[in-house]
């Protein structure tokens, strides 16, 4: 799959995130899987969910790690397509509202 930098990433239906000193869980209700993510995960799923594009993400990640940028862009893009292909996220055009069960 071929992810665009321009869309934003919004947690699926029925998927909850929760997190706890710094680390996080992510729950699938329906298939009753989860994820564990550690700080750097963490911080990618926050901002991935919480900013308008992928790129508003990379760009703050940037900002905020010492990590060579094509790197960076590799793992983030891994990692969305992990969360994707695990049914934890949609992927949807930048600017349109989604129902969103993130806390």
């Amino acid at each position: 799959m071929v992810i665009s930098p321009t869309v934003r990433v919004a947690t699926a239906p029925k998927v909850l995130f929760r997190e706890l000193g710094g680390e996080a869980v992510i729950l699938d209700l329906k298939t009753e899987r989860y994820l564990g993510l550690d700080e750097t995960g963490t911080r990618m799923w926050r901002l991935l969910t919480e900013l308008d594009s992928i790129q508003a993400a990379y760009a703050a990640l940037l900002d905020e790690f010492e990590v060579e940028p094509d790197r960076l862009r590799q793992d983030l893009v891994g990692f969305v397509q992990e969360l994707s292909n695990h049914g934890l996220i949609e992927i949807v055009q930048a600017g349109n509202p989604s129902d969103s069960s993130s806390e």
